[in-house]
């Protein structure tokens, strides 16, 4: 079975749902029902492009309505934009999948003010999937399970350091990526001292698994709520049951760094030639 287009996966999604959903939820949505395998690096900015990238073309007419930043449904079959008869229903789908740079431009201005100041995260990485041996070891995160790795090792942002389950250690890096920053750590006072970390990073992700270091402004409201949303991702307190106000950064899960498992295969074929005497 081949994968749907972006925008045809959207509106199955959309129209299995009772209620509005958040891009990134589309996204989650769209891979657990299988509708697509291939995804890229961030599958729930692609979700958020299409969706910007139909409301450009339709506007009014198009199938997605928006209901808060963020979140999305189907309009009802009336409000639904007819097919043109200059169009095809398969030319029509053909130019909903092929969004241009500017519908990219468009979703991140779009949604700037719905991730806040903190873009991207990843939360108690273990330090053992991590090859400290080479000169920037590499932080490498997947957005969804089957999505492509990203390094954020050239990240910027705040970090804490875990002693299992305790946190240690809380620094931040402005000049330096995270990556460079963590392995300081692991020849320092705090060395023996921690074996997971968090971070959260002020650079987003392109579809393409780059960072995106442009420069961002921030009002002091959306500053305070990140903040907020921040203590309460980190330390997780008891009586929090939700995430801060306007925090929708997208979390990353680890992916161990491939080099680390060829070492490995060295060490056991160099044991399995000592013991043979070659």
């Amino acid at each position: 079975m081949s994968d749907m287009g972006w925008h045809e996966a959207i509106v199955a999604v959309l129209g299995k749902s009772n209620e509005p959903m958040h891009y990134t939820d589309i996204a989650d949505a769209i891979i657990s029902q299988g509708l697509r395998t291939s995804v890229g690096a961030t599958p729930a900015n692609t979700v958020a492009c299409y969706i910007s990238y139909a409301k450009k073309q339709l506007g009014k007419e198009s199938p997605f309505d928006k209901t808060a930043p963020g979140y999305y449904c189907l309009r009802s079959v009336e409000q639904m934009a007819p097919v043109s008869t200059s169009n095809t229903p398969s030319e029509y789908a053909a130019s909903m999948n092929a969004p241009d740079e500017d519908a990219a431009t468009i979703i991140v201005e779009e949604n700037k003010n719905i991730t806040g100041l903190i873009n991207a995260l990843g939360m108690y990485w273990s330090r053992d999937k991590i090859n400290w041996c080479s000169g920037t070891p590499k932080l490498l995160g997947k957005q969804t399970a089957g999505s492509q790795p990203v390094d954020f090792s050239d990240q910027h942002g705040v970090y804490l350091l875990y002693d299992r389950s305790e946190v240690i250690y809380v620094g931040r890096t402005t000049d330096q990526g995270i990556g460079i920053r963590l392995k300081q750590h692991t020849f320092d006072r705090l060395n023996g001292r921690w074996d997971r970390f968090s971070w959260f990073g002020v650079y987003p992700v392109s579809e393409s698994g780059d960072l995106k270091k442009d420069e961002q402004q921030y009002d002091r409201q959306l500053l305070i709520a990140t903040m907020e949303a921040l203590l309460i991702e980190s330390v997780e307190p008891s009586q929090n049951r939700r995430r801060g106000d306007e925090f929708r950064a997208v979390e990353f899960l680890q992916t161990e760094d491939p080099e680390i498992e060829l070492n490995r295969m060295r060490a056991l074929i160099g044991q399995m030639q000592t013991k043979l005497g070659i």
